[in-house]
């Protein structure tokens, strides 16, 4: 946790995906179509406390959110659906903080917050790879 503080203080966002380092920040699967899990997701984003839904552009796989810290600043995230095949979605999310400096560690845990939500609501589905 000390060491993501300490990259926060220079870098002021976050991502997932496939290469990710820590294993709490790589892509997710689920055993869902990429229609079945959109819908899961936009439902999902939208109850999440905190969380503004802005934009959901379906035919690109992306919803565009945003969310204000505990210190008023405000992230914006976009929570990215791929079909990897006809039964299998992956999700990988984006967050970036708004102004210069770093975020010390907040779009990290705004990550693994949504990750959180979205793994118990479809934990059914979740799958390795």
């Amino acid at each position: 946790m000390l060491k993501r503080t300490l990259i926060g203080l220079i870098r002021s966002f976050e991502t997932t995906g496939e290469k990710a380092r820590t294993p709490e920040l790589k892509t997710r699967y689920y055993k869902l179509s990429k229609e079945n899990a959109w819908e899961e997701l936009v439902s999902i984003m939208k109850k999440k406390p905190g969380y503004k839904v802005l934009h959901e552009v379906k035919n690109v796989g992306e919803i565009v959110c945003e969310k204000r810290t505990i210190t008023g600043r405000v992230q914006d995230i976009t929570i990215t659906v791929i079909a990897v095949s006809p039964v299998k979605t992956a999700v990988d999310i984006y967050s970036a903080s708004r102004g210069s400096l770093g975020d010390l560690g907040s779009n990290y845990r705004t990550i693994l917050d949504i990750f959180r939500t979205i793994d118990s609501k479809l934990s059914q589905y979740k799958t390795e790879s």
